[in-house]
């Protein structure tokens, strides 16, 4: 009775711990979210910072943080003095931890050398990989907000093929007993013909 309990108890606290690890990891993807101007490879962003403008986006409500009087100031779309800034050009660094503008010093030092930067991020429009046709405005984008994240990415997918079975007519099995009865028949006549040399050899 003690073992019964004891293994319902483990059986309850590896169900919980599954349904907690499924929780995490649906709550840590959002690529569905992030903009299609957003880098590519990675499942989450909370914010991205915009080096060139000295700038962030939070990515949850689709606002851009920006200074303005001294203070941040969260809009749904770039103010005109930013009017030549292009988000898809531009670079982008991803930045996962709360309220980076109240640190931005540290993130104006660490980024500015990404100003005017003449290298190329792929960003999610560009991309092919099916996992980013969920991100509204991807030219393959099917509104399916299922993310399959392939975490063994080294490994090679099987691909299932479709064997074709053709129907061989079954051998009948009339045929065996034939055969035997042929066999039967011949031993027969084989036996009459030992018989028959008999007889010769005694006249």
């Amino acid at each position: 009775m003690k073992k019964l309990i004891l293994f319902a108890a483990v059986l309850m606290v590896s169900f919980f711990n599954i349904k907690n690890a499924n929780a995490q990891v649906s709550l840590n993807i959002n690529i569905g979210s992030q903009p299609v101007w957003g880098p590519t490879g990675y499942n989450h962003v909370d914010y991205y910072y915009f080096p060139d403008i000295d700038t962030y986006y939070y990515v949850p409500s689709g606002q851009y943080i920006y200074q303005n009087g001294g203070r941040w100031v969260w809009v749904n779309s770039l103010p005109s003095q930013y009017g030549n800034f292009d988000v898809y050009n531009s670079y982008k660094v991803v930045i996962n931890k709360p309220k980076p503008y109240l640190q931005n010093n540290t993130y104006v030092n660490q980024y500015s050398k990404y100003k005017n930067y003449g290298g190329k991020q792929t960003i999610i429009r560009d991309s092919r990989d099916a996992k980013y046709y969920v991100v509204k405005g991807h030219p393959n984008y099917n509104g399916n907000k299922s993310v399959v994240i392939n975490k063994n990415i080294n490994r090679p997918t099987r691909t299932q093929k479709s064997v074709l079975r053709v129907n061989q007519p079954k051998p009948s099995q009339n045929n065996g007993r034939n055969e035997q009865k042929d066999k039967g028949r011949n031993n027969n006549a084989n036996k009459g013909n030992n018989r028959e040399g008999r007889g010769n050899g005694r006249g």
